[in-house]
């Protein structure tokens, strides 16, 4: 079975007729946009017709955009040398900046509109879109002239955007180089980074002492895109008059402090719980201080089998079956087409992710199968992301985009089937092991999230100040480890590269793209809890709720299904259902270390 995706349905190759014919046409309706706004968004004459005609050539415009772009990024994941794809990424932004002056003379249009409430009523489409127009209203206020958004987005192509394709690059091409069966060999920090996952704990020792190593060739690189990216992030919140990037971040997720605050609140109350596990685990693998950062991946108990790649997608095709058809379908179908690459090697990205491509109603899933569970969960995750994209790929693009923190819900809902599936058919020793897997990740979600929201709260606050050397970005990370894994973990053994590490310090436009994951896990908990008391009733209002995300705000959403994310019992509630686990891995610990 092909591990590896096909771009086909995007475009076969950058020379190809589709690509540009698509690449000069996206020239056109760019000046064609700009003639347009010039000619008709000077004047409040006849708003409803304007405000009709400038969506539907801005979702025309975002859609070919979109198609044309996704080429390349997705591409470069792979492959990220591809000179090619990279120049032509760097032409597609700098081509569309230009579609900046249009879409802030329509902000401003709207702003001035004092009966926008009134002119969405006598429109199908604006009612369509009526969330889309009255967020940009409500956001008008963090608006500068337009002179000077022309300017910013501009100059973020030689700004945080050169900064972030540069650690994608040092970061995606850094080989590690460890010994192993008593020879040096040069290996993808993909590969060195799964070896955590290893039953030898030696090997996983050696792989985390390695990596460490390596890290040192890019620290340098890496720290001048980080100071340089954090410190374009604070100029802009400035003049835009944010009270910090945490805030802005907020406004775009359409979430509130009430909200984070309750959640963040509940996760504080839960940490020793957390601690209690990572001990545990440490005295399993022979730690008395507690588990090293090189053990925190490590497999315990009996559950070491390993999957094919076409075993893992039985496996969760078979499983997403018994929530409903649709879904198993869905995820099948994504198997076979070819949505999915899945194979490691030099220059390809780590990690997982889904990219959503709307104007073809398909997803693209970049992971790196080394035939684990956690492996197949992962698949599961990053299907539970497409799906999500499936839900609206019949929406308007404008309003197809949800907010950072209702992005996990549907992955996370789709882990947990399978992960529910494997724990009702393993005997105690693979519960032991099941058990481990799903705490393991619920703590990367939970407590090492939390160290990555404290970490990037104190590099924006010291970055107000000046630029942070190599080793004040270590004691941050290393700090912040100690503050939310607590005694759980051995002091002596940190991972103070973990900034070089997670690609999401280095995207100016995702900030604090950390406590969304907590949030999706608690919000998803919930979720499967009223899954399990009424099946047939969530799966009919499911999809409906998917469909919603794009247009309401997170609260409003969530009420769909009958949440309060405000409350935060609703958290605990939530975290209790992990705590129950924890004890449950504490007792089978015990028995079989007796």
């Amino acid at each position: 079975m092909d591990m590896r995706w096909s771009l086909d349905k995007l475009y076969t190759s950058f020379e190809s007729e589709e690509f540009l014919w698509d690449f000069e046409k996206l020239n056109r309706d760019i000046d064609e946009f700009i003639a347009w706004a010039d000619n008709n968004l000077n004047s409040l004459d006849s708003p409803k017709e304007k405000i009709e005609v400038y969506l539907k050539k801005l979702i025309n415009l975002t859609s070919l955009f979109s198609k044309l772009v996704s080429y390349p990024n997705l591409t470069t994941s792979v492959d990220a040398k591809n000179e090619i794809a990279l120049k032509y990424l760097d032409q597609l932004h700098s081509k569309y900046t230009l579609a900046t002056k249009p879409n802030i003379q329509f902000q401003k249009f709207i702003a001035a509109l004092e009966n926008l409430d009134e002119i969405i009523e006598e429109s199908d489409l604006l009612k369509e879109h009526a969330f889309y127009l009255k967020e940009i209203k409500l956001n008008t206020k963090y608006l500068l002239s337009e002179k000077e958004e022309i300017i910013i987005s501009k100059m973020k192509n030689t700004g945080s955007r050169a900064w972030s394709k540069l650690q994608n690059t040092v970061s995606s091409t850094l080989l590690v180089d460890i010994e192993i069966d008593g020879e040096v060999k040069s290996l993808p920090l993909p590969v060195v980074r799964n070896m955590a996952h290893s039953k030898d704990e030696a090997l996983r020792k050696r792989a985390y002492e390695a990596e460490l190593r390596a890290y040192k060739k890019i620290e340098e690189s890496s720290a001048a895109a980080l100071n340089g990216i954090k410190g374009e992030v604070l100029t802009i919140n400035e003049l835009r008059g944010y009270k910090s990037p945490l805030e802005e971040t907020l406004i775009k997720s359409r979430m509130d402090e009430e909200t984070l605050n309750a959640m963040f609140d509940a996760i504080k109350e839960f940490l020793p719980d957390f601690h209690r596990y990572y001990r545990k685990k440490g005295e399993l693998l022979g730690h008395k201080s507690g588990l090293p950062f090189y053990d925190l991946f490590a497999p315990v108990g009996k559950m070491d089998k390993t999957y094919t790649y076409e075993e893992a997608r039985d496996y969760i095709v078979e499983n997403f079956r018994s929530f409903n058809n649709k879904l198993a379908n869905f995820a099948e179908n994504a198997f076979n087409n070819r949505w999915i690459d899945a194979e490691p090697r030099e220059g390809k990205r780590g990690g997982a992710f889904c990219y959503n491509i709307h104007p073809i109603k398909e997803s693209r899933i970049m992971a790196n199968f080394s035939g684990s569970f956690d492996n197949v969960l992962t698949l599961a995750h990053e299907l539970g992301h497409a799906y999500h994209g499936h839900c609206l790929k019949d929406e308007s693009i404008l309003n197809s985009r949800y907010p950072m923190p209702i992005a996990e819900t549907a992955s996370i809902f789709c882990e947990t089937i399978v992960m529910n599936a494997a724990l009702e058919e393993a005997g105690e020793e693979e519960e032991l092991s099941l058990l481990e897997t799903s705490i393991q990740d619920a703590g990367q979600v939970i407590v090492d999230i939390y160290s990555r929201f404290l970490f990037e709260s104190e590099v924006f606050e010291r970055r107000k100040n000046h630029s942070l050397s190599v080793k004040e970005l270590k004691d941050i990370m290393t700090e912040a480890q100690k503050k939310a894994y607590g005694n759980g973990l051995d002091h002596n053994y940190l991972h103070p590269y973990m900034w070089v590490n997670k690609v999401h310090y280095y995207y100016a436009e995702r900030n604090f793209y950390n406590f969304p994951y907590a949030f999706g896990l608690l919000f998803s908990k919930g979720l499967y809890a009223k899954y399990l008391k009424d099946k047939e009733g969530f799966v009919k209002e499911y999809d409906n709720f998917l469909k919603a995300t794009g247009k309401n705000t997170i609260a409003d959403v969530a009420k769909i299904m009958g949440i309060d994310v405000r409350s935060k019992d609703f958290y605990r509630s939530s975290l209790n259902l992990i705590k129950k686990d924890i004890e449950r891995f504490i007792k089978l610990a015990d028995k079989f270390k007796e």
